[in-house]
């Protein structure tokens, strides 16, 4: 990241791939900007005990043709922070999103885990408070007014403990649930622990339509060895008869510059069956 003038931060990553698809219907050869984005942030002292935080964030196809209309609104927020915790206001990922952590190993590619579930939201009109941090323990809801949920309010709760980057500890778990978000209900249990150079990850997620009832069930496990430069990653997705199984490797080029190449496979029960193969590159800064 870079900072220009305290308190402001620009940051962003760019992440392109070239991929060979097979979706059912053929197959095909593109190139994919995977969720590239731009954005500034930071936050402001404005008493001893309260500070002003935002975050403008937008995301940018790189691979476009056109080059038109090719940038859409990401998390953007305007709230205050101190003792009491964090209010956002704006856009924001709702709490159940937010609580998947780093599990997801193929987040913003193919096997992005909203390829199978619902729940991956991210919602105007929106109140987020999150509580701060007690022996590890923290607490997060999302409030989402009626204008962004045809004409019903919505709410996503989560509980979660130990830091979702593994970096301050070796554990991260957490409870998630939505309220009528997008018409669903849906929960989340979700763990993930670090030993040495293995990662190792799982969620138990259930789906309800709020309508009539409708559910379903799935389970991720995901996995993830550093070994030097080079990261092994491996995840298995299911949505009752739906399953994605996914392989790939990051090679490490730079502290913020990174290669890599993954295989998804996805089994659908009522549709033709999906698999992408991919060679990318990312940089953040």
């Amino acid at each position: 990241m870079a900072s220009f003038a305290d308190p402001i931060t620009v940051y962003g990553k760019a992440n392109v791939s070239a991929q060979a698809a097979d979706e059912g219907e053929g197959s095909f050869t593109e190139l994919k900007s995977n969720a590239s984005r731009f954005g500034i942030k930071g936050d402001l002292q404005v008493d001893d005990d309260l500070e002003v935080v935002y975050t403008l964030e937008w995301q940018v196809d790189l691979a476009d043709e056109s080059g038109s209309d090719n940038i859409a609104a990401r998390n953007q927020y305007l709230g205050l922070k101190g003792n009491f915790g964090t209010v956002l206001l704006g856009r924001n990922d709702t709490m159940l999103k937010q609580s998947q952590g780093k599990i997801d190993q193929f987040n913003d590619y193919e096997a992005d885990i909203k390829g199978l579930w619902k729940g991956e939201n991210r919602m105007g009109d929106s109140v987020t408070y999150i509580s701060p941090t007690i022996n590890g323990f923290s607490a997060g809801l999302t409030y989402i007014a009626e204008d962004d949920v045809a004409g019903d309010d919505a709410q996503s709760l989560s509980v979660s403990y130990g830091d979702k980057n593994l970096k301050q500890s070796n554990w991260y778990a957490s409870i998630a649930t939505d309220f009528n978000v997008k018409g669903y209900d849906s929960q989340r249990i979700s763990v993930q622990g670090k030993f040495d150079a293995l990662k190792l990850g799982a969620i138990l997620h259930r789906q309800e339509l709020a309508e009539n009832g409708d559910s379903k069930d799935g389970v991720l496990v995901s996995a993830a060895y550093t070994l030097g430069k080079i990261v092994l990653k491996g995840q298995v997705q299911t949505l009752e008869d739906d399953k994605s199984l996914s392989v790939g490797a990051d090679y490490k080029l730079g502290k913020s510059t990174k290669a890599y190449i993954w295989y998804t496979d996805r089994g659908l029960d009522v549709s033709e069956d999906k698999s992408w193969l991919a060679l990318g590159l990312e940089h953040k800064f």
